[in-house]
């Protein structure tokens, strides 16, 4: 299932943007871009939001459209059920690199995860926050 359209990243100069200026945190087989919201940027009338999302899955991944899909909606359906909790409006894009469909599915949520931790938006299993929460 897609995420709710409050939550769905949108538009080519909020995409540019992210690229730019984006905060990276990369994985073996996913690369996160984290920047705060820009709120001038997003087309008028869409619902404020704590966050935003989108995922980037090119043909480089894969040829199928298909599989590319199914990794889109994977991720999405993760976000969905453990959505991250930032403490200001931000950003987020995740990249899948080619050779990430040699991994098992459980493998590239666990990575997810792990970056959405390091970038502070997730409480690790301990129940502290990531770089975020240490900074306060």
């Amino acid at each position: 299932m897609a995420l709710p359209q409050q939550h769905r990243l949108k538009g080519r100069r909020v995409f540019d943007r992210l690229y730019r200026q984006g905060r990276r945190y990369q994985g073996s087989g996913l690369l996160l871009r984290v920047l705060a919201a820009d709120p001038s940027l997003p087309p008028p009338g869409t619902p404020p939001s704590s966050w935003r999302c989108g995922i980037v899955v090119s043909s480089k991944v894969s040829k199928l459209a298909v599989r590319r899909n199914r990794l889109r909606r994977l991720f999405h359906d993760h976000l969905r059920r453990q959505p991250p909790s930032p403490s200001q409006p931000l950003w987020l894009l995740i990249t899948l690199k080619p050779g990430c469909l040699e991994r098992s599915d459980d493998q590239l949520l666990g990575e997810c995860d792990q970056l959405l931790r390091q970038a502070g938006l997730l409480l690790d299993p301990g129940g502290q926050g990531g770089e975020q929460a240490r900074d306060q």
